[in-house]
C-alpha cells in the first residue's frame, strides 16, 4: 500500500513535458491556446550540451510550469548513433526545420515562435548565466508576446 501511495504522489509531482516531432501540429496548439512554440534543435545522442539543457532546464520544476502556462513543446533532433536514427519522413521534416530556422546547424539551438511560426527570439548553446535566467528571458518574451 505504501508502495502505491509513493508512486500516485510522485506521478502528480514530476510530469514529462509532452515535445512534439511536427511542427504543424504545435502550430495548432499554439493557436487553440494561444501559446507560442519553443522549438529546440538538438543532437540527443551526441551533443552533451544539449543533453544538459534538456536535464536541467527543459525538465526543471519552474521550466514545465511556465511550459505548461504558455509554451507549445516542439524538438528537432539529429540524431548520429545508427541505432537512435529517426524515420526518414521524420528526417526530412528536421532538415526543413533546420533550413528555416537553424541554417547554420548550431546545436543545442532554441528558437521562440508565434503560433503561426513567426521567429521571435532565439538562444544558441547551452545558456552561459544559470538555468534561471534562460527560463526568465523565456518567460519575458512570453509575457511581451502576450501584451501584443
Amino acid at each position: 500500500m505504501k508502495w502505491i501511495l509513493l508512486l500516485a504522489f510522485a506521478s502528480f509531482h514530476f510530469v514529462a513535458p509532452h515535445w512534439h516531432t511536427d511542427l504543424d501540429t504545435a502550430k495548432k496548439e499554439a493557436r487553440e491556446n494561444s501559446h507560442l512554440i519553443l522549438l529546440n534543435f538538438s543532437g540527443s545522442d551526441w551533443c552533451g550540451p544539449c543533453i544538459r539543457l534538456r536535464e536541467e532546464v527543459f525538465n526543471s520544476e519552474t521550466f514545465l510550469k511556465l511550459a505548461d502556462s504558455s509554451l507549445v513543446l516542439c524538438n528537432a533532433d539529429f540524431p548520429r548513433g545508427k541505432k537512435n536514427q529517426l524515420p526518414a519522413e521524420q528526417q526530412k521534416k528536421n532538415e526543413s526545420l533546420a533550413e528555416q530556422y537553424n541554417p547554420y546547424g548550431k546545436f543545442p539551438y532554441t528558437v521562440l515562435l508565434s503560433a503561426d511560426g513567426k521567429l521571435l527570439k532565439g538562444w544558441e548553446g547551452y545558456p552561459q548565466s544559470n538555468k534561471q535566467s534562460f527560463i526568465d528571458q523565456i518567460k519575458a518574451a512570453c509575457d511581451a508576446n502576450a501584451r501584443q
